[in-house]
């Protein structure tokens, strides 16, 4: 009978994707949305302060 228990040859579970996969699938959309509603203004306020946060 069949391997039917979800997952690749690599371990993973046949239903998740690499980390880099989602950042490289969710970044464009983040940039798009951002010139589109002009909200340049407000990351680099907010990437100002993480960067104070953390002692740049």
């Amino acid at each position: 009978m069949a391997e039917t228990s979800g997952r690749t040859a690599d371990g993973r579970p046949s239903g998740t994707r690499h980390p880099l996969v989602a950042v490289a699938m969710v970044v464009p959309l983040a940039i798009l949305l951002t010139v589109v509603f002009g909200g340049w203004e407000a990351v680099v306020t907010q990437a100002s302060s993480v960067a104070g946060m953390l002692g740049r």
